[in-house]
């Protein structure tokens, strides 16, 4: 159940992202800040409070050879990276491949509207 509410808040997540980057209005645009800011804590302290009571396990961390592996290719703009053992992800893409606390539990959301 933990898992699931996590899912729901990353594709939340995924869908203000979208719509505040594709919104002109700077008061919608704010508002839907504030509202992502708000999901972000919600996620994070959930995902804290899954941990301590044991509902939870993070993946393994990353070495520190993948962390300046990632560094080095995200300062260089580029959006894919190699698998890094990073939960079986094969598909290279650099979104699945971040977040290796979160492995396995979350889903991304698609928005495709636009608020203009």
């Amino acid at each position: 159940m933990v898992n699931d509410v996590l899912s729901m808040t990353k594709a939340s997540l995924n869908a203000y992202e979208t719509a505040i980057s594709e919104t002109s209005n700077q008061q919608l645009r704010s508002a839907l800040q504030q509202l992502r800011d708000d999901a972000e804590q919600f996620h994070y302290d959930l995902y804290q409070r899954a941990e301590q009571l044991g509902y939870y396990q993070p993946a393994q961390k990353a070495s520190s050879q993948e962390v300046q592996q990632l560094k080095s290719q995200l300062s260089q703009g580029n959006t894919t990276t190699p698998n890094m053992g990073m939960g079986g992800n094969t598909s290279g893409n650099l979104s699945n491949n971040t977040n290796r606390s979160m492995k396995g539990t979350m889903t991304q959301g698609n928005n495709n509207g636009s608020l203009r």
